[in-house]
Formats: C-alpha cells, sequence, structure tokens
C-alpha cells in the first residue's frame, strides 16, 4: 500500500487531497472519504489507508473545501460546513468531483463508494440522494441525517450503511426517526445502527469529550462501525 498527495479539479477550485493505493495493478473498486468540519487531516488519511490495506480499494482522502483549506477554529468551520449544508447542489458538485477522479484514476474500475465522518458522513448521503452515477454504496459514521432536499422516490440507487450514536446530541432520535421515514418512502437500501453509549464523533480518537459532551471517541463503537462498513463493502462490491 502506498500513499501520495492527490491534486484534482472541481469547479472554481483545485482540491488537494490525498490517495491510497492497494499493492499491484489492477483495477479495483474506488472510494472517496470525507472529512468532518476540521478538513483532510489525520484522521481521514487514517481510514484511506485502513482500506487500501484492508479491502484492496483505491481510497481518496477527498478535499471538500478546496485548496486543502482547514478552518481556523471550530466557529469558522461552522460556518463553512453550513454553508455547504444548506445547498445540496453546491456540496453534490464539490463531492462529486471527487468520485470524478477516481472514477478517471488508472487503478480504478470504475465501481464508487462514497463514506464520510459527521460532515462528511451527510455529504456521502447527499451524493446518494443526488443519485450520482457510478456511486454503489455510501457509508455515513455519526452524521448529520438531515437535508434541505429529501431524496425522491427511486433515486438512491447506492446501497447505504448509516453508523449513528444512539445519544448524539447532534442528530437526536426525532431526527433519527424522521431520515428513516425519508429513506422508506425513497425505496432506499438503507442498513442503519444504532450504537447505545456513543455520541458524536465516536470513530474519531482525538474526541475527547472536552469541547463538548457530546463529541467523543467511543471505542466499540469504532470497532464496530469498521467492521460493519467491511461487512456493506464485501456485500456490495464482492
Amino acid at each position: 500500500m502506498t500513499t501520495d498527495a492527490f491534486d484534482y479539479p472541481a469547479p472554481g477550485a483545485t482540491c488537494r487531497g490525498r490517495i491510497a493505493l492497494p499493492t499491484g495493478t489492477d483495477k479495483r473498486p474506488g472510494v472517496a472519504i470525507f472529512a468532518d468540519i476540521g478538513g483532510v487531516g489525520e484522521h481521514t488519511m487514517r481510514w484511506a489507508e485502513r482500506i487500501a490495506a484492508d479491502c484492496g480499494f483505491v481510497a481518496l482522502a477527498a478535499d471538500v473545501y478546496g485548496e486543502g483549506a482547514v478552518p481556523k477554529d471550530f466557529p469558522e468551520g461552522m460556518t463553512w460546513l453550513s454553508a455547504y449544508r444548506a445547498d445540496p447542489p453546491k456540496t453534490v458538485t464539490r463531492a462529486g468531483a471527487a468520485l470524478d477522479a477516481l472514477k478517471a484514476h488508472p487503478r480504478c474500475d470504475g465501481r464508487l463508494a462514497a463514506i464520510g465522518f459527521c460532515f462528511g458522513g451527510s455529504v456521502s448521503l447527499e451524493l446518494a440522494r443526488a443519485t450520482v452515477p457510478g456511486l454503489h454504496a455510501a457509508v455515513s459514521f455519526h452524521g448529520d441525517l438531515t437535508t434541505p432536499m429529501p431524496a425522491k422516490p427511486g433515486a438512491v440507487q447506492a446501497q447505504l450503511l448509516v453508523c449513528h450514536g444512539a445519544e448524539d446530541p447532534m442528530v437526536p432520535h426525532k431526527v433519527l426517526g424522521e431520515f428513516l421515514d425519508e429513506m422508506a418512502a425513497a425505496g432506499a437500501d438503507c442498513q442503519t445502527i444504532a450504537y447505545t453509549g456513543a455520541v458524536h464523533s465516536f470513530t474519531n480518537h482525538s474526541a475527547d469529550g472536552r469541547m463538548m459532551a457530546g463529541i467523543k471517541y467511543n471505542e466499540p463503537a469504532d470497532r464496530r462501525s469498521y467492521r460493519a462498513m467491511l461487512a456493506h463493502f464485501g456485500e456490495v462490491f464482492g
């Protein structure tokens, strides 16, 4: 497995991600990994490396903000995030550029997945709602499940996995229920797992609860959700 910087074009920006390639020269599925509010960093790259090594997929830590930008603090990040969350077409255009770059990579066989964490989880779900061509699977880890543009019936062609902290104060039970209703109305193939004891950011080792009690790493949920993703990929891609 090798890793390298990976720049790719998007409307209005150059996106600066990092790519992890499995050993060999054969073509494999491609997975775009969308970061939380902090942008591309250690957490996203660690997952890219794990997926390339464990699944043998081409894994791209994708840059949604563009130019490799990272917010200077949480309030700035919320401003950037909110602009994307309020405008799903903008989100799909910017995130879709990562999928286009993956599809064009010589190691990618054209089959695509999108996964993400917190903000990145909502990005993955918006891509699925938008029926992006070639997107076979999408996975949200502790993502925001709301959207201003709910999925239309028949629109969600990708198979979805949603890994949710059952005690996440940012995505309460009411929101989870509304999301499940949306997916049912859309006829989506959506597996949803809620982990009791887990709150927001349960996959992020650096989330220690000091910034907010509802933002905290949870080892069992992290481990189990990773295994759930591997099983999901096995079902979708074989």
